[in-house]
């Protein structure tokens, strides 16, 4: 067993807030459908809209974090393209010696 401090990083507390903003959502909505008088059918297409919504959102939001991947990555490749043409010519006078 492991004995010590441990610390949350950023990325964790982060990830562990939007978690729980996304149970109490589910949670609420749900007490919402619940308690609220409508009829089968108007819970069902309310249902359905909110669904459709939600997949949105989802869709929306993997867009994005696909689009700041592919940035990273081609930030990352300059990068090493940068560090590469730096690199180079010290290399070749290191082999000439």
């Amino acid at each position: 067993m492991r004995v010590g401090k441990y610390e949350v990083s950023e990325g964790n507390r982060s990830n562990t807030a939007i978690t729980f903003l996304m149970i109490g959502l589910g949670a609420g909505a749900l007490l919402g459908l619940l308690f609220a008088p409508k009829a089968g059918k108007q819970i069902r297409k309310d249902l359905r809209r909110k669904y459709d919504d939600a997949r949105e959102t989802v869709e929306d939001w993997t867009e994005d974090a696909r689009d700041a991947a592919e940035e990273v990555l081609e930030r990352g490749a300059e990068f090493a393209e940068d560090v590469r043409d730096r690199v180079s010519p010290l290399a070749k006078n290191l082999r000439r010696r």
